[in-house]
């Protein structure tokens, strides 16, 4: 449950390993359209893809309950992002503990289910009259560590899936469907909440992830090995922490795209509080100006692949570290007649959802090539609760600067610090790097104390 369209860095989405046995599909023959022929990947693709579209909904239903339904403040609509994310400040213990099971899939499964279950409640609460802030605050801490887990588990799921001389193609499928989700979504999404109410319409949500449920469990993949051992949990989070500060790869992107998520949620807290109040947008207007300004996520996920080629895989993600958090500040700006207001967001969007894709793609990419396999969930977790962990503070400062500077000032802030962010990876070998396939993770022994 991220904001609309315009996402921050996930920046450890991973893909496939040297060590990663074929996937049980067709995929093994290669070539552009392999992964479509393969129905393993069919499978996950669909589960993820529903999901993906359910979310869209749930981005803009919940904070417009908080704003219209319970009046909440630009400070509350802050802690309501932040709550969203907190549960990531506990990825690296939860990633360390999923590295323990052999078969992650069940623990996937059991993520979609309860976030299924938690998303109901919701319009319950509202047929029975009881619906409160507080209510929403605890949905979004622990639908958020549903999310935490699925997304550790499927750290080490998806390298048993895909191959590595795959991973590339895959990462930029998966984008483009949830590009396409950010396109649509919205525009559904904010028409069922002014149509339905935004607590009915997070129905439609829940069935996602029960969908994503079903799906999951059909999928046959052989379970990699527990990395157990006799290892505490503490232990293997010191581990997979150390692995992570020590990586000259890892370390990098970990700073850049801690410093872009820290001051982007500054902005994205206020977003929809933003367009609504300041713009005086409704919420099928903002619905689908998100749509629209969606299709450049799309547009980025399609070029992703062939401008890392042209101007080389670490340059895109250093020029884009950049774009990205610049886009914010074309919405401060935003003013005259209702299509001009709408328009600027869309523009905006636009911008921030190119740029966002030819980050994540290329690095995320990058990421899997280098990281151990052993190592996937916890380093996973270990970069989650860096990366994630400072959203919560991002958005809580937000509200706080929205209340006492105004939203625009704030906007501003959250536009220029986030540029800053490239300096992470001007001295690194991330700069440097053009072919993804010639990387590989370092000996263990170099990067574990």
């Amino acid at each position: 449950m991220t904001t609309p369209a315009q996402q921050s860095p996930d920046a450890q989405t991973p893909a496939s390993d040297r060590t990663t046995p074929p996937p049980q599909g067709e995929a093994g023959a290669g070539g552009a359209a392999s992964l479509w022929r393969d129905r393993q990947f069919r499978t996950f693709w669909s589960a993820q893809s529903v999901s993906e579209f359910g979310d869209r909904i749930s981005e803009l239903a919940l904070p417009l309950i908080a704003v219209t339904m319970l009046n909440a403040s630009p400070s509350q609509a802050g802690f309501l992002t932040a709550a969203v994310w907190l549960p990531n400040l506990a990825s690296l213990f939860i990633g360390s503990w999923v590295d323990q099971h052999r078969d992650k899939r069940p623990l996937m499964i059991a993520a979609d289910l309860t976030r299924t279950v938690l998303l109901l409640s919701l319009p319950a609460a509202y047929w029975l009259d009881i619906l409160t802030l507080g209510q929403l605050y605890a949905i979004a801490i622990l639908a958020g560590t549903a999310h935490v887990v699925f997304n550790t588990a499927y750290a080490s799921f998806f390298v048993r899936l895909v191959k590595r001389d795959q991973y590339l193609e895959a990462n930029s499928k998966l984008a483009a469907t949830r590009s396409i989700s950010f396109i649509a979504g919205p525009a559904v999404g904010g028409l069922l909440v002014q149509w339905l109410t935004a607590p009915i319409a997070l129905v439609v949500d829940a069935i996602s992830f029960l969908f994503s449920a079903v799906q999951v469990s059909r999928l046959k993949v052989e379970p990699g090995e527990a990395d157990g051992g006799e290892e505490s949990l503490l232990a293997r989070a010191r581990a997979g922490m150390g692995y992570l500060l020590r990586h000259p790869y890892l370390r990098a992107s970990l700073g850049c795209a801690t410093t872009v998520n820290f001051f982007n949620m500054i902005g994205m807290a206020l977003l929809v509080l933003f367009a609504s109040r300041n713009l005086e947008l409704s919420a099928g207007t903002i619905g689908i100006a998100f749509g629209i300004g969606a299709s450049g996520g799309l547009v980025g996920a399609l070029a992703a692949k062939t401008l890392a080629r042209l101007i080389g895989a670490g340059r895109l993600i250093a020029i884009s570290s950049v774009i990205f958090p610049a886009s914010l500040g074309i919405l401060a700006f935003a003013d005259g007649p209702v299509w001009m207001r709408a328009g600027t967001l869309v523009v905006a969007e636009f911008v921030g959802a190119f740029a966002v894709m030819c980050f994540d793609i290329p690095l995320n990419s990058l990421q899997a090539a280098v990281t151990h396999d052993h190592m996937r969930s916890r380093v996973a977790g270990a970069f989650s609760s860096i990366n994630y962990g400072v959203r919560p503070l991002g958005a809580v400062i937000g509200g706080l600067l929205g209340t006492w500077l105004g939203v625009r000032e704030t906007l501003l802030i959250s536009a220029a610090g986030g540029l800053f962010a490239v300096l992470w990876l001007l001295p690194s070998p991330i700069i440097r790097t053009r072919d993804l396939q010639a990387l590989e993770p370092p000996a263990m022994s170099r990067l574990r104390g």
